[in-house]
């Protein structure tokens, strides 16, 4: 089945783009749900066991991504005209 865009809009079809993008929220992801990696206690940071410093990270770190990502994957529409013909 194919995608239809809007009348005027273009879908971010770059492979380039798309590849950076999936990388990035795939890190997000597996960042969370590799659990093994991050249920331990040490190190610690001024008495906050890894598990929680760890958590405290990611969620900036997840939302930077995400943010990088609508970047990258926006559509650049036409500036807006002003009102009237342009003439004075």
């Amino acid at each position: 089945m194919a995608q239809h865009a809007r009348p005027g809009r273009r879908l971010a079809t770059s492979p380039a783009r798309l590849a950076a993008v999936t990388v990035m929220l795939a890190v997000a992801v597996i960042g969370a749900l590799w659990v093994p990696f991050y249920a331990r206690t040490q190190p610690e940071l001024r008495d906050f066991p890894f598990f929680y410093w760890y958590q405290l990270i990611l969620v900036p770190v997840t939302a930077i991504l995400c943010w990088i990502s609508y970047l990258l994957l926006r559509n650049k529409g036409a500036r807006p005209r002003p009102p009237g013909n342009g003439r004075r």
